[in-house]
């Protein structure tokens, strides 16, 4: 790429600094900050601008490719793997510098493994995310129309050096270019546009870039985020995100028609459905808005990942907007590490959301257990902690401690995990079960003491006794019903005897019958006193009932009797059943009369 040695003089970002890309249209993408080369040594870059197939970015690479994806968000400094051609997985060490004369726009300084010596080459590969940097051209479109995007940035590698030589390739997402910039030596060949070579290009050198194409890619925006991991040491990690997004294409111009929608299938900038991927070990997956569950989306579990498509209540045209919860559960011992009392949390600082994803805001908050101290946070990239909060949640006390992290303008090279380390001492786990038993104790023991306590001023003499005549009267209810019973053994009884002629099997359960009847009988009479002792209308009823038990106890005497007879022959069958029909019309009799009586108890 170009050769150099690493001297502090520094690396200029072509990356204005809160400057729109309509003012300063050759700087945006120019190409991304270059390693600190000396001047005397001659320089060759390649190039390769590719506002190709991710509208959500825009990475730009100095060496023998540069591909600068494509589109939104605010320029992004972050820059990402810097490595020697010998070995990709070097990264250098790049911090932000400034170079006097030049403050709108921001220098990174690479340092190289190793001091370069004269005369020697070196080859670095540096990444930068640019964001928002397409813009649709013209900026409204109707349901049907197809989506057209302009770039503006430098034709030139923006360095603070000389360079020898260099060459520029736009990559577009297809061959459909409208206009592009003209300055030669230009060629193009299908989709791609390449500029140059450049010689003896001087420093800071600018020249602007406009290439105008179709490009229906997704443009999504995730316009705010916010990210809860809650930790528990009890097992599982919950993790729940509450996501703005915006389609931030060209507007939609004039009415939305579904059913144009659905039977010619436009709508080509138009977004239907986003993957998000999660963690392999994610469960308990939910996707929900304000609403309630959303139904319209399908989850693969993989090796790697748990992919989830989503698919938003309406499809979303360029200006429209869409908010929603995602929810999942992961075990605790896949990312929570303890020694002792020392806990280390290694997780993600935000997940994949969608391909080349671009999230303009995010805030990350962090809950540990209740009592964590010692906090310390170790993180891969800048990030804005402000203070820390306390959030209260089931049998909390002195509430749980929450660390809440601030970052703008992330991609998908953000996806890199952050480590938390805390102190928990082990026995603060009791807490909240002891807690639970002392409530459930102190609640049983202020019920027990509360319904032994007589708060009563005066006794309500005649209340008392609507209460015992009350509970006298089921008593008696209920042996009435337990005797109406036996009038129906005693039926049982007779039937039986008459088929087997056995007297001695008769008179056995004859007995056990009686012995029944009179306890019953007598016990109904015992409540009757005491219901007469409290004064009572209900006594008279009772003792009205008592007579007509005594009269169908008559009448199963007299069936009894007719039976025996029946047996030894003393009556024939047709004398038998006239007997029988006289005394069961006078039981049923009887018995309707019992049952309204007590009805009306």
């Amino acid at each position: 790429m170009y050769p150099p040695a690493c001297i502090p003089a520094c690396i200029p970002a072509c990356i204005p600094q809160h400057v729109s890309p309509s003012m300063y249209p050759s700087m945006y993408p120019s190409m991304y900050p270059p390693a600190c080369i000396p001047q005397h040594v001659s320089q060759h870059v390649s190039q390769h601008v590719s506002p190709s197939m991710y509208p959500s970015m825009y990475p730009q690479h100095v060496s023998q490719h540069v591909s600068p994806s494509m589109y939104p968000p605010a320029c992004i400094p972050s820059m990402y793997p810097q490595h020697t051609k010998e070995n990709k997985d070097d990264k250098l060490d790049v911090k932000e510098t400034n170079v006097a004369g030049h403050g709108d726009k921001r220098f990174y300084r690479i340092t190289l493994p190793t001091t370069l010596d004269a005369g020697k080459t070196v080859t670095v590969d540096v990444e930068a995310v640019y964001a928002h940097v397409l813009k649709p051209y013209p900026s409204e479109i109707t349901q049907s129309e197809k989506q057209l995007v302009v770039l503006d940035t430098n034709l030139y590698f923006y360095s603070p050096y000389v360079t020898k030589s260099q060459t520029t390739v736009v990559t577009t997402t297809n061959s459909n270019i409208e206009s592009y910039t003209k300055i030669k030596p230009v060629t193009q060949s299908d989709n791609v546009i390449t500029y140059g070579p450049f010689e003896e290009k001087a420093p800071f050198s600018e020249s602007q870039l406009r290439v105008h194409e179709e490009n229906n890619s997704p443009f999504l925006t995730v316009t705010s985020m916010e990210r809860v991991i809650e930790v528990s040491l009890w097992g599982n990690i919950a993790v729940e995100e509450h996501i703005d997004m915006k389609h931030t294409g060209a507007t939609l111009k004039g009415p939305f028609s579904r059913f144009d929608y659905q039977r010619q299938q436009d709508g080509y900038a138009s977004i239907k459905t986003f993957k998000t991927s999660l963690p392999a070990s994610a469960r308990d997956v939910y996707y929900r808005d304000e609403i309630g569950n959303i139904s319209t989306s399908n989850m693969r579990e993989l090796d790697e990942s748990v992919d989830v498509e989503l698919r938003p209540r309406f499809p979303l045209f360029g200006g429209w907007k869409t908010r929603y919860f995602l929810g999942y559960n992961v075990p605790s011992y896949e990312y929570l590490y303890y020694k002792g009392d020392h806990y280390a949390l290694k997780l993600r600082f935000v997940d994949h959301i969608y391909d080349d994803m671009v999230i303009d805001e995010v805030q990350v908050k962090i809950i540990l257990p209740e009592g964590s101290k010692n906090i310390e946070l170790k993180v891969p990239f800048d990030v804005e902690r402000r203070g820390d909060e306390i959030h209260y949640t089931y049998l909390d006390t002195l509430g749980r401690p929450v660390v809440v992290l601030n970052k703008h303008n992330l991609v998908e090279q953000h996806i890199q995990d952050f480590e938390l380390h805390f102190t928990f001492q082990k026995h603060l786990l009791l807490q909240e079960p002891l807690l639970v038993v002392g409530v459930f104790y102190f609640l049983f023991l202020a019920v027990i003491i509360y319904v032994r306590l007589d708060f009563a001023i005066t006794k309500d003499e005649a209340k008392e006794s609507r209460m015992r005549v009350s509970s006298l009267i089921d008593e008696v209810q209920s042996a009435h019903d337990r005797r109406s019973a036996l009038y129906q053994s005693y039926d049982d009884a007779i039937n039986k005897f008459k088929s087997s002629k056995d007297v001695t099997a008769f008179s056995a359960s004859r007995k056990k019958i009686d012995a029944d009847y009179k306890q019953l009988t007598q016990q109904i009479q015992n409540l009757q006193t005491q219901l007469k002792a409290e004064g009572s209308e209900a006594a008279e009823k009772v003792a009205q009932l008592q007579r007509l038990d005594t009269l169908y106890k008559e009448q199963i005497g007299l069936a009894i009797t007719a039976a025996e007879k029946l047996v030894s022959g003393k009556l024939n069958r047709q004398q038998y059943l006239d007997t029988q029909a006289a005394t069961t019309a006078k039981c049923d009799d009887t018995y309707k009369e019992m049952e309204s009586l007590r009805a009306a108890l």
